[in-house]
């Protein structure tokens, strides 16, 4: 197999459908946020996910299906939900209570998703909780020093596992270029982790980057 058809490759249980004639991402499981769906398919919007535009862009994310993942920033479950579709035990961390009441709900109907009402960047809060060596933490939190945040957390990812992280410039410095920003934070995330694979996430992000990493 070369490493272009490698990087074609989806999770078990993500599929390309077609939704209103264009071939999308979609996951199986319960609508969330009034996307369009397909006997039983439910389209996964790039530009309304960080994690879907990452395999749209064809990013080695490692994701095989069945992993337990970690996800910071699970917001009101946009993505987390379609994550959960595919994979095991799956811990949504989210630090703003409204949003936290609308993942619950997104929950009801995921037994493997476990909303939990922390701040990502206090990961001791949790740690009774999530259980340890998750396969994959995938991180989209809005704060200044989101390398900081996915360094903290490396204490729960295994030793073979792998992060997925959308940096998103204008959280960090809204004043500075995003190169800058994205130089910095790849920088200090080097401090716990080696970078596999970077892609500006543009036409469907703006001023983000996605990156790929793999623990030291």
């Amino acid at each position: 197999m070369s490493d272009n058809d490698h990087k074609s490759d989806l999770p078990t249980g993500v599929e390309r459908r077609q939704f209103g004639g264009e071939n999308r991402l979609a996951t199986r499981g319960s609508p969330v946020y009034g996307e369009p769906t397909d006997g039983g398919w439910r389209c996964w919007d790039a530009r309304r996910s960080k994690l879907a535009a990452m395999m749209e862009h064809g990013m080695e994310t490692g994701l095989l299906g069945d992993e337990t993942v970690l996800y910071l920033g699970a917001a009101s479950g946009t993505t987390v939900s379609h994550v959960a579709d595919f994979s095991g035990a799956t811990y949504g961390v989210e630090f703003a209570p409204r949003p936290t009441r609308d993942l619950l709900d997104v929950a009801e109907s995921r037994e493997n998703l476990f909303p939990l009402l922390k701040d990502a960047r206090k990961p001791a809060t949790y740690a009774h909780v999530v259980e340890a060596n998750v396969d994959i933490i995938i991180q989209d939190v809005a704060t200044r020093g989101q390398a900081r945040v996915a360094c903290e957390n490396r204490q729960f990812l295994k030793d073979d596992g792998r992060l997925l992280l959308a940096v998103k410039a204008r959280s960090e410095d809204v004043a500075s270029d995003p190169e800058t920003v994205f130089d910095h934070a790849q920088d200090s995330l080097r401090e716990q982790y080696e970078i596999v694979e970077t892609r500006r996430l543009e036409p469907f992000h703006t001023d983000h980057l996605g990156v790929v990493a793999v623990p030291r």
